[in-house]
């Protein structure tokens, strides 16, 4: 039994041991690398420590903001009328980047920016989920070791990490309390995380809450003030334990996916604001964008969409039920605009802030049209698809009250979408339209960026954010990871534009793709087939999807975005060897992708291709 003394002593050794281990990130040694002399004695020995992993002397933090379903024109940092005084300041005194670009819908947005690759590439074609994963290199949902993440790179540069809110890209059969874990974050170079795995979930009662490898209890709190809190206090332990570790944080909040739950302290700021209705709001985010000078001043506005009723043309009752959508959205937009603010007060307070570099994205793809033409209060007792559309409606004005509050799944109608991704055409999942793929990036570093308030318009995609963070906090990419070498990003370094408002765009070709919509850019020239049959929207009437017409019927269009950025004029019959050329273009990036086989919506949800779970 040990004495008193000798515990003391051992507990003080665990003490250094622990202060050690929190400085020093010590690589193990292999037979190749090994520099110490081994004899058969320890006489006869040198022994070799490897060098710790340190970050480079005054390294900047790293903040990554990811919103979720959030259109161009909805917050007010880039025209819109949901207040966001918080990324407001930080794009006036940093960077606004105006042409750039997600992939359309969440996984594959989210994939692409972990990888800074292409979300095919990494086997992200759709999503992880067993409903839409499918058993080709493009689709199966599982992103290679040797295409490692934001997180594995940091890691091995000295960073602490961390991702909190919603991951979206491990697979659904692995994500029970037995794992495996290695695409969970923890698997994919995060220390901790706090959230969701899967693609949405309720903002009180989330059924599948994760912290690291364990699933745990929900509070009752809303998700995103849990997750900030988790935010703030893994930043917080880090810096105290190592002061001069740097950290490398992955802000990914539930908003402003649906179901839009937000408490009356919120959504009531917007009461009675949104009474004129969706298309006014669409003329004035325009003329806001105008003056910030976030879109061209030659732009005009595109027509209202077919399918979406004039506002002035709706009953009384009509208009309050569908303003009362866009009031509880703005106030969640506003809300989580709020708790980005928490963060950044922290910082503030803790002295970490001046360090740190900050990217936030507005958004994974453009505003979500899968609110039907009506609103969704309680998609379980009333759908469109089964509900006629006055019952529907009436339904819907019954249950006026619940909008917005935990005991509903909220999202608001169609003319609304369209409002939030003003100056676009279409929305969210259609790959073929700047409506679906284009959304706002914020940069701010003052540290390295001298202007203040300036705008960017680089052609710039989601998998440029991992190269951009590389090359701005001077750090270099691992060549292994795990000791798997790694594979090139695709993505491009926007750090040239940092300084310089004239820096030519780098990245040249993006293909966009999402369930046989699709969609080739070059050099400002861009190529579009929507498949219009399997588009969801068809369901908004409550018909059933067509069957699927065959792809090459798709109808391409082509313009040139260097003179008409939001798509108002098809050139297609003008210059056809220029769309000949996009379409052999996309055909090779399909090649080099793995984009091929299509795979439409209907064939995914109809079980037309062999999942997993059929194959055990």
């Amino acid at each position: 039994m040990k004495t008193i003394k000798q515990l003391g002593f051992v507990a003080a050794l665990a003490g250094l041991a622990l202060s050690a281990s929190a400085q020093q990130n010590i690589p193990p040694s292999t037979p190749a690398t090994y520099k110490g002399v081994i004899g058969k004695s320890l006489s006869e020995s040198k022994e070799w420590w490897p060098k710790p992993i340190h970050a480079p002397a005054g390294a900047p933090n790293i903040v990554w903001i990811l919103l979720d379903d959030v259109g161009f024109g909805a917050s007010s940092t880039f025209g819109g009328l949901a207040r966001t005084p918080n990324f407001d300041t930080l794009a006036n005194n940093g960077l606004r980047y105006t042409n750039f670009h997600t992939a359309g819908i969440c996984a594959p947005t989210r994939s692409s920016l972990l990888t800074g690759r292409n979300h095919h590439y990494v086997h992200m074609g759709n999503f992880a989920h067993a409903s839409s994963a499918a058993g080709f290199p493009g689709y199966d949902g599982r992103i290679p070791a040797d295409k490692g993440t934001i997180a594995e790179a940091l890691r091995e540069n000295g960073y602490s990490t961390f991702a909190v809110g919603k991951w979206g890209v491990t697979p659904d059969e692995d994500t029970t309390a037995v794992g495996p874990f290695d695409r969970w974050p923890t698997g994919k170079g995060f220390d901790h995380h706090f959230g969701f795995l899967e693609s949405a979930t309720d903002q009180y009662h989330p059924p599948h809450l994760v912290e690291d490898n364990f699933h745990v209890k929900p509070d009752g709190r809303n998700l995103n003030e849990q997750i900030t809190d988790k935010a703030i206090a893994y930043i917080d332990a880090a810096h105290k334990a190592a002061p001069d570790k740097p950290f490398f944080l992955y802000y990914a909040p539930a908003a402003t996916h649906a179901p839009h739950q937000v408490s009356h302290e919120w959504s009531d700021l917007y009461k009675g604001q949104f009474d004129d209705g969706w298309d006014a709001y669409r003329e004035k985010v325009f003329a806001n964008q105008k003056k910030l000078g976030v879109i061209p001043a030659y732009a005009q506005l595109p027509e209202r969409n077919e399918r979406i009723k004039a506002w002035n043309s709706l009953s009384p009752d009509q208009k309050k039920l569908y303003a009362r959508f866009m009031e509880v959205y703005a106030g969640y937009l506003t809300y989580i605009d709020d708790q980005v603010g928490r963060v950044i007060t922290y910082l503030k307070k803790s002295g970490q802030f001046d360090n740190t570099l900050v990217f936030v994205m507005i958004g994974d793809n453009g505003a979500s049209k899968e609110g039907s033409l009506h609103g969704v209060i309680s998609p379980g007792k009333n759908s469109p698809a089964t509900a006629s559309e006055d019952a529907y409606i009436k339904a819907n004005e019954n249950e006026f009250d619940l909008i917005g509050t935990p005991e509903a799944s909220t999202n608001y109608p169609l003319g609304w979408a369209q409002a939030a991704n003003t100056p676009f055409k279409y929305w969210k999942s259609d790959a073929d339209a700047e409506g679906g793929t284009h959304n706002p990036l914020i940069v701010y570093y003052p540290k390295l960026i001298k202007e203040k308030g300036g705008i960017r318009t680089q052609y710039g995609h989601v998998s440029d954010i991992f190269p951009t963070t590389i090359e701005a906090a001077g750090l270099k990419l691992p060549e292994y990871v795990k000791g798997i070498k790694q594979d090139t990003l695709q993505g491009k370094s926007l750090y040239s534009s940092f300084n310089n408002a004239q820096a030519p765009s780098l990245h040249k070709v993006q293909y966009y793709y999402i369930f046989a919509s699709r969609s080739i850019y070059k050099d400002g020239w861009k190529a579009e087939a929507a498949h219009h049959p399997d588009n969801v929207d068809f369901q908004f009437t409550g018909g059933k999807t067509p069957p699927d017409q065959s792809y090459d019927k798709d109808e391409w269009k082509l313009y040139d975005l260097t003179t008409d950025f939001n798509e108002r004029n098809d050139l297609a019959k003008k210059y056809p060897q220029k769309l000949a050329e996009l379409k052999a273009l996309f055909d090779a990036e399909a090649k080099k992708n793995n984009i091929y086989p299509f795979i439409s919506r209907s064939e995914a949800s109809n079980k037309q291709i062999h999942h997993l779970e059929n194959n055990q």
